[in-house]
């Protein structure tokens, strides 16, 4: 997963900031999707899995942490 091994090396904010960006191109996605205006489908699927990667590195790092 070279998706993963990206992340793993960034710092907690980074990866908090890089969460919010593509919860805001989710949003964005969503509203494109239902307006019809959607090119791109399988972006819907990569920017879901790229969120749930980094919220599954930032459990990991802070159940590391306790």
């Amino acid at each position: 997963m070279a998706v993963s091994a990206e992340f793993k090396g960034k710092t907690v904010d980074q990866l908090g900031d890089r969460l919010l960006e593509l919860k805001k191109e989710q949003f964005n996605l969503r509203f494109q999707r239902a307006s019809g205006q959607l090119e791109n489908t399988a972006r819907v699927r990569q920017v879901r899995r790229e969120i749930a990667t980094i919220k599954t590195i930032l459990g990991e790092r802070s159940r590391a942490a306790s």
